[in-house]
């Protein structure tokens, strides 16, 4: 069977490759570069990495009755009460090696319950409102896909902000390397400022 015909093979592809793209967006970047805060609300690349494994560890852990095997690696639930941003910065103990290398084995654990259950298995999310922590394995390769998608696309415009490095996939960019940057960017400006 194939994985356009195995739907649990086509989920999980995707969310690998998302995975993948995240990570990529830390390439090249020293321990600085990462965890500079690049918006307002101090989103950094290495604090949406973080945040993305704990999501991963997660959903595909005790909602489904399992643990990740080092569990003090993770931000503990406990802990959003004293800091609610918890999981969206490294700590100065934190490394960007470490994490990556958590986040690899964070994806291993995933990827085993995907592997280990059908679609249909049932789940429970507890930090979800009653009435709907009631899952299947289906439903979260799915919210955690869309979730990672969207962290993933905060992450191309962070790393964008650190040294304009663009793409969508290290293996298919899928940007036009011979365009005049500046040009396009002066281009919209100026047709934004048509309705200052």
């Amino acid at each position: 069977m194939t994985e356009r015909d195995d739907p649990k093979a086509a989920l999980r592809h995707y969310l690998r490759a998302t995975r993948d793209d995240l990570v990529w967006k830390l390439d090249g970047l020293d321990e600085r570069a990462v965890r500079l805060p690049r918006t307002a609300t101090g989103n950094n690349l290495l604090g949406l990495l973080k945040h993305c494994l704990n999501v991963e560890a997660g959903y595909f852990g005790p909602t489904f009755g399992r643990e990740f095997p080092t569990p003090g690696e993770l931000v503990p639930l406990q802990a959003y009460d004293e800091d609610p941003q918890a999981d969206w910065y490294a700590r100065e103990d934190e490394t960007k090696d470490g994490l990556i290398d958590l986040y690899r084995r964070v994806g291993e654990f995933a990827d085993q319950t995907i592997a280990q259950l059908p679609l249909d298995a049932p789940g429970q999310v507890s930090w979800w409102r009653p009435g709907q922590q009631d899952v299947t394995l289906h439903q979260i390769i799915i919210h955690v896909t869309c979730d990672l998608a969207r962290h993933a696309g905060h992450a191309d415009i962070l790393r964008e902000q650190h040294d304009a490095a663009v793409g969508w996939r290290r293996e298919n960019p899928q940007v036009l390397d011979a365009q005049d940057w500046p040009a396009y960017v002066a281009k919209l400006t100026a047709l934004a400022d048509r309705f200052a």
